[in-house]
């Protein structure tokens, strides 16, 4: 798999071009914690900042907006109701859910790991 995704020979300046276009995308102290959000059921503005600690709503604003924009979340303004939005992850979004996975498990272990250095 190593050689599928960096290719015979290697070519570094198209490795960490990949490498900055994903951060640019899904990096940042609030993106992913947003995605997270979402896919624990917040579809709401209020439920969404008041699931992340510590986000300013001017911040979850601006997140919000890049995160549509890359096509990661959906944005819904019900039609029937005036000011009700919702958002939700798309199925593009779902595309890098292993990435984030394998996110949770290595910090899950990096904090263990660091507790138990600290310990000693």
């Amino acid at each position: 798999m190593v050689k599928e995704v960096l290719g015979s020979p290697r070519n570094p300046k198209q490795e960490v071009q990949a490498l900055q276009d994903t951060i640019y995308v899904i990096g940042g102290k609030w993106k992913l914690p947003i995605i997270n959000s979402l896919c624990n059921g917040h579809r709401r503005f209020m439920d969404i900042e008041r699931s992340i600690p510590g986000i300013s709503p001017r911040m979850l604003s601006r997140e919000l907006k890049e995160l549509e924009a890359n096509e990661i979340i959906r944005r819904t303004a019900d039609p029937d109701t005036p000011g009700i939005v919702e958002y939700s992850v798309t199925d593009y979004c779902y595309s890098f859910s292993d990435i984030i996975l394998e996110m949770i498990k290595w910090g899950k272990s990096h904090r263990t790991r660091i507790k138990k250095i600290l310990k000693e």
